[in-house]
């Protein structure tokens, strides 16, 4: 049975809303199950002419709609998918970065960074004035002691504690205030 176009305007009006109540029981969206509807109806009227004269029409477009159906929940269960992939690997990588910043000791570098540079510095100084420099902050030697075993005045070693002092404050610019802790409490 091939309908004319007011054949077709009728059973549009007459079906219309059970097939949108039928594709809502799917889709759980009624724009969606609107644009099934109306897109399988469509699909019926360019196709009507291929279809056998004793074509049960609403049960045609019933298939057409539950074809489509499945179509939009099948390509909403890809996106779920891929979404749930997405979001397990965006909180994996959210844990990663939880963990690595719990594990980030920043004293731990800045203080490394501060030791190279006072062991670049103090490799580049005068075998005396370094050795008088670490006998003094590193093996807390008084001034006279260091004197003594140095066979040299109080005042000589202070004088490359100045001089030692005086190029490490330099390379330590950029770190003074933190590099004052590093030679107070070292």
């Amino acid at each position: 049975m091939n309908f004319s176009l007011s054949d077709f305007n009728r059973f549009f009006l007459e079906y219309q809303q059970r097939f949108i109540h039928f594709a809502i029981t799917y889709v759980h969206d009624e724009a969606v199950a609107e644009d099934v509807v109306i897109e399988s109806m469509m699909y019926y009227w360019e196709n009507k002419e291929h279809l056998a004269t004793d074509t049960n029409i609403p049960a045609y477009v019933l298939t057409a709609i539950k074809h489509k159906c499945i179509d939009y929940l099948r390509h909403r269960q890809l996106h779920q998918e891929v979404s749930d992939e997405i979001s397990s690997l965006y909180a994996w990588e959210l844990s990663n970065r939880i963990l690595s910043l719990e594990e980030f000791e920043p004293n731990e570098i800045f203080t490394r960074e501060i030791q190279e540079l006072v062991d670049e510095t103090l490799s580049t100084l005068p075998e005396r004035t370094r050795h008088i420099f670490i006998m003094s902050r590193y093996e807390n030697k008084s001034h006279k002691e260091i004197a003594e075993l140095l066979g040299i005045t109080a005042k000589g070693v202070e004088f490359h504690i100045s001089k030692a002092t005086k190029a490490l404050r330099l390379a330590l610019k950029d770190y003074l205030p933190t590099a004052l802790l590093f030679f107070y409490f070292h």
